[in-house]
């Protein structure tokens, strides 16, 4: 009976610390991982580093030097020696290591091995990360970040670098329109672009720069931020009437290059440019990103007008595409649907955007689209994204590199309140006033009727 006791008295203890550890790794896997998986993954990765570098491949025959040195003072077997491991810092969502590898030796190497790694370890992935010629970053990731999205608090930014979204090594997805100009944003209906626009827009706002909308849903989704924008349009006969005049602003930029480049003796060579940016700041023109939702919108026609129309407009987004760059003009395309079959044109406009984000989608055909340049897996792992997982998107850009992301969560009301406390930012710009779009009064909040109870949208 007492034997029976003492069980009980040590393991109902056990049991319910097992089903609380169960638990907290379920609901709260940041507060498991800094509490359990933390202190045991750096235990496994201290005791069985050099065993599993070895099972991996990842070790090389040490110099004559080193041999001779261990025979001689130890008198043991030499075994294959692994890059040698730097300090292990802990992060709030995983580990971080840097290893310097033998010569012979790449950063493939170890990117092949990730996966045997993880299971090593104990940890949810791997990546690693080129940090110089020798030197690569391991980044142990201790759970799913992506299932409950948390921004790390110093997640970068600055002039026209926007952190929109996580990504899977739980670093921070970095918009920056300075190094990919122009990008193809698609997803479904509910598959959290409009979330992902969202985030842009809030980021942007703060910033001195022009934003510019086209909107063909009769602007339901780009009006509520209408006191930030310099201007709108939300069908595509306005987008006929916008677009000549973002050419016309862009031509005006580059007169005014070209006018820095009358170069005159003695002149600096720092001081000759090909772009905005290398202009004297009270010369240089505020940049302006336009974003076009749904564009499918815009290559649509109905009769011979409407496709002389589209013909024209096409052709503007392509020139703004190809030359917006340098005067300082970046584009934001957005849609459900992107393909060959929207019409002439189409490939082209795509060809010029280089970044591209894809949410779900309803059909391979758009993933395809987006992502068939950049790498096949990339492709396989959009059209895996499930209807469950709003938000979550694969990211890329045409130098072939690629990962998975999730946008947090904001509100509709959130967005539109940063863009009307923003207000005050928008630019003069003159070309654009006439279509700036008209700001809605603010109702004023009072008590709700009992009669006509106010509706609950969200």
């Amino acid at each position: 009976m007492s034997d029976w006791m003492t069980l009980l008295e040590v393991g109902g203890p056990l049991a319910a610390f097992g089903g609380g550890a169960a638990y907290t790794r379920a609901r709260h896997p940041g507060v498991y991982w800094s509490t359990v998986g933390l202190p045991l993954s750096t235990v496994r990765l201290l005791g069985s580093y050099g065993s599993v570098m070895e099972a991996c491949g990842l070790t090389v025959q040490p110099s004559r030097l080193r041999a001779f040195a261990v025979k001689a003072t130890t008198r043991r077997e030499v075994r294959p020696a692994p890059p040698r491991r730097g300090i292990i810092r802990p992060t709030s969502t995983g580990l971080r290591l840097r290893l310097r590898l033998a010569p012979g030796q790449e950063s493939a190497d170890v990117a092949a091995s990730a996966e045997r790694l993880r299971h090593a370890w104990g940890v949810h992935a791997v990546y690693v990360k080129d940090v110089k010629p020798g030197v690569v970053e391991l980044r142990l990731v201790g759970f799913d970040v992506l299932r409950n999205v948390r921004m790390p608090r110093k997640a970068g930014g600055g002039l026209l670098k926007v952190p929109v979204a996580l990504r899977e090594d739980a670093t921070a997805f970095i918009r920056d329109y300075r190094a990919v100009p122009h990008q193809l944003t698609l997803g479904a209906t509910l598959s959290g672009k409009s979330m992902y626009l969202r985030h842009l827009v809030t980021g942007l706002a703060r910033q001195p720069l022009a934003l510019v909308g086209i909107d063909c849903k009769r602007g339901v989704e780009l009006a509520p931020f209408a006191p930030r924008l310099s201007a709108l349009a939300t069908d595509p006969q306005q987008a006929a009437e916008l677009l000549p005049v973002l050419i016309r602003e862009m031509e005006d930029r580059y007169d005014l290059i070209k006018a820095r480049q009358g170069i005159a003796p003695g002149t600096p060579d720092e001081e000759i440019t090909s772009d905005i940016w290398g202009l004297p700041e009270h010369q240089r023109p505020v940049p302006v990103v336009l974003f076009v939702d749904e564009v499918a919108e815009l290559f649509l026609v109905a009769t011979k007008k409407d496709e002389e129309r589209r013909d024209e407009m096409v052709t503007q987004l392509i020139r703004l595409a190809q030359l917006g760059r340098a005067a300082g003009i970046y584009l934001e395309v957005c849609g459900q649907r992107f393909g060959a079959e929207l019409g002439k044109g189409a490939t082209m406009l795509r060809a010029q955007l280089t970044g591209r984000v894809c949410h779900r989608v309803n059909d391979e055909a758009s993933a395809k689209m987006a992502l068939g340049d950049i790498a096949p897996e990339a492709v396989d792992a959009a059209c895996a994204i499930a209807p469950e997982l709003p938000g979550l998107a694969v990211a890329g850009d045409t130098s072939g590199g690629w990962s998975r992301i999730r946008t947090p969560f904001l509100s509709l009301a959130d967005a539109a309140a940063v863009c009307r406390e923003s207000a005050h930012m928008v630019p003069d710009l003159p070309a654009l006033a006439p279509i700036r779009p008209a700001v809605p009064v603010q109702p004023v909040e009072g008590p709700a009727s009992p009669l006509n109870p106010v509706p609950v949208t969200e």
